[in-house]
């Protein structure tokens, strides 16, 4: 275990020396401690690394990850995860606005409550709630899965294209052409593996799925491929 404590080290060194990191390295785990809400902490990672973070973060920890594993045992500011690619980011705590912005890829796990606009305009990844989540979150999301294990606040799913939503809990109101959508048997599949992925402990057919009513820009199913 590789130990780097911010109230030796600055933040700039801390960040330096996980993106260096080549993808054969052997210095795969690593610890920060006294993050004291530091922004943009453990942010444009590229390497099959796991980072712990000893304490809750500020804004845009974890921004733009792959490959690397980042575990925050707090709470996380603003933009957790934010234009993530690949790898998996675990919040122990809460997460607040705009969880998961932008993700193109990976797996975000929030395993306390997400703030308004998680996951919005994602486009490919992946983000599991344990608790609930805030006002116009997947907005204008484009691809991926959102899943909340508890309730999601106003205007869910507002605008949205083709990402999906899983929701166990209630739903204070969808935002403009998201529609509740048919369970089939490929989503009870894919729903079960997020859930198992994510440590969380509920069961596929507990939740409702969302979805774009399509209605709000041209779709044509014949061309489904190409979107």
């Amino acid at each position: 275990m590789q130990t780097i404590d911010l109230s030796q080290e600055s933040l700039r060194d801390l960040n330096k020396t996980l993106q260096s990191q080549p993808p054969d390295t052997n210095q795969t785990a690593w610890e920060v401690l006294n993050p004291k809400g530091s922004h943009a902490l453990a942010v444009g990672l590229d390497a099959p690394i796991t980072v712990t973070v000893r304490g809750s973060t500020g804004y845009y920890c974890a921004g733009m990850n792959k490959q690397a594993t980042v575990i925050v045992e707090g709470n996380a500011g603003p933009g957790v995860a934010e234009n993530m690619m690949s790898g998996t980011v675990v919040i122990e705590g809460d997460a607040s606005q705009y969880a998961g912005a932008t993700g193109r890829g990976g797996l975000l796990v929030v395993k306390g409550k997400a703030s308004s606009r998680c996951g919005i305009s994602m486009k490919g990844i992946d983000i599991v709630v344990h608790q609930d989540i805030g006002h116009m979150s997947a907005f204008m999301a484009q691809k991926g899965n959102l899943v909340v294990l508890g309730d999601a606040g106003d205007a869910l799913g507002d605008s949205l294209y083709e990402a999906q939503i899983f929701v166990r809990g209630a739903v204070k109101s969808l935002g403009a052409d998201c529609i509740e959508k048919e369970m089939r048997a490929e989503h009870f599949s894919l729903l079960s593996d997020l859930l198992e992925k994510a440590g969380a402990d509920a069961r596929p057919d507990e939740f409702r799925r969302y979805g774009s009513a399509r209605k709000l820009y041209t779709f044509d199913i014949d061309n489904a491929d190409a979107y």
